[in-house]
């Protein structure tokens, strides 16, 4: 009989311990960085140095790795490294790009919010440029009250003496 849709599978038991989604990612990620550091370079150069020192003035029957041979060992080490090392690298590399692919997209959306911003200062900024130009200011009234007390005052001089 058909399973049924609307319920969800029972969780699946496993021998290997559930790791987070990108843990892989991040360990590859810390590799990486250490790969990159000058620290890296001097422990792969005493790496180095030491077998190439002990295989060739090492006690002849403790040596691993011939010299004749051209210490064959050294260099197949040496591959497996880099042949880790270039995956590792790419890893870290494209999460790195996902991490600037998502901070450009997060700039681009603050970029048009402040555009936008901006933009309705400006009209408010227009707005009220326009609103304070219909407003009487200080000066226009006390014109106008000069002019108003000059006409009553002419009116006045008019006006026979009783009536002033």
């Amino acid at each position: 009989m058909a399973e049924r849709l609307d319920t969800p599978k029972a969780a699946r038991r496993s021998f290997l311990p559930r790791l987070q989604e990108d843990a892989f990612g991040k360990i590859s990620e810390g590799i990486a960085r250490f790969m990159g550091t000058p620290l890296f370079l001097f422990y792969l150069t005493v790496f180095c140095l030491l077998w190439l020192a002990w295989n060739s003035w090492g006690p002849e029957n403790l040596r691993f790795d011939s010299a004749a041979n051209g210490f064959t060992a050294l260099t197949l080490m040496l591959s497996l490294q880099a042949s880790y090392s270039a995956p590792l690298i790419l890893l870290a590399q494209n999460r790195q790009t996902d991490r600037d692919r998502v901070q450009a997209e997060q700039d681009r959306q603050r970029a048009e919010r402040n555009l936008a911003d901006t933009e309705f200062l400006a009209r408010e900024m227009a707005a009220l440029r326009i609103a304070l130009s219909e407003v009487a200011t200080r000066d226009f009234v006390r014109s106008e009250m000069r002019n108003l007390l000059e006409e009553l005052a002419e009116e006045r001089e008019g006006l026979p003496p009783d009536q002033r």
